[in-house]
């Protein structure tokens, strides 16, 4: 995480007072585990699929992308540097829709979001991370979609992942294929990295959907990141790579943007983001518009 942070000039950032506070995030996956970094940041745990209270991980990747959004360290445990997130001073809302092997039945995907849709007033949600997809067949029968863009028509920002499943074209997951939500990609650097199990170079889900909708948006930073891991007691942070690791990148700079204009609907937030990526000269079913520069997106020059 430092080394994006880096990239993206994130303590730049936090110089001028933004460190996305006052910004509720809801996180759809594997659960999160009580990990050190993420204290005081959950505001809810609710748990679809083993109804349990307390708040636990059994798999690891939910606990990966909340460091990524909220992370804060206190101390210099780990390679005596501090891992933050890019937005530390936003809250969590943690809904486990996946289970201890990463998969997701879609009826326990779509209970989350309708949990959302009846609950994000009461606790405040703005932005909604989706770091998981699923191939499609048949673009008219995904309900998937149809309760995500429900996310989007009530103003909440909805952040999804390409997935894991380029170079072919056409190879966008659901919910990313959306017209309407923020589809992230992966930047790809040539070097091999281990994407669940498999090593790879040349992976992030490319354009266009099946509707000829052109996506990704953009892209982010999510090869060999280093984050929190929910066997923390064993080891603090832990390595992985994926567009579900860029997908919280990006919705950490949806926070920061928001935090410092909290007026601003979803559609701005998305406008913004497309508009002042960089253009890293790339096909654009692979790029969308370029690296999300959240420098540019908050005009903190």
């Amino acid at each position: 995480m430092n080394t994006v942070r880096k990239l993206l000039k994130i303590d730049y950032i936090e110089e001028k007072g933004i460190f996305g506070q006052d910004i509720v995030v809801a996180i759809l996956d594997t659960g999160m585990a009580e990990h050190p970094d993420l204290k005081g940041k959950i505001i809810l745990f609710k748990d679809f699929i083993g109804d349990r209270e307390k708040c636990y991980d059994d798999n690891g990747h939910g606990t990966h992308v909340a460091g990524i959004i909220a992370g804060e360290s206190k101390d210099r445990f780990y390679g005596r540097m501090n891992i933050n997130g890019i937005a530390k001073g936003s809250q969590l809302v943690v809904l486990k829709v996946l289970n201890a092997k990463g998969i997701g039945i879609e009826d326990k995907v779509i209970d989350g979001i309708k949990w959302i849709i009846d609950n994000y007033e009461k606790y405040n949600i703005k932005i909604v991370n989706i770091s998981f997809g699923t191939i499609h067949n048949n673009c008219s029968e995904m309900r998937l979609i149809k309760y995500v863009e429900i996310l989007w028509q009530l103003g909440l920002v909805v952040v999804a992942a390409a997935g894991n499943n380029g170079p072919d074209i056409g190879s966008i997951t659901v919910p990313g294929v959306s017209k309407k939500i923020i589809t992230v990609g992966v930047v790809e650097d040539g070097k091999k990295v281990n994407v669940n199990g498999r090593y790879t170079s040349n992976y992030s889900g490319r354009g266009p959907t099946c509707e000829c909708i052109q996506k990704p948006d953009l892209i982010a930073y999510g090869n060999n990141i280093v984050s929190c891991n929910n066997n923390y007691k064993l080891k603090k942070y832990t390595v992985k790579s994926g567009t579900s690791m860029a997908t919280p990148v990006v919705t950490g700079c949806a926070a920061l943007l928001l935090s410092k204009y909290p007026e601003l609907k979803n559609i701005d937030v998305k406008r913004k983001m497309i508009e002042s990526c960089k253009d890293v000269n790339l096909p654009a079913n692979i790029q969308g518009a370029g690296v999300i520069n959240p420098v540019e997106l908050l005009g903190v020059k």
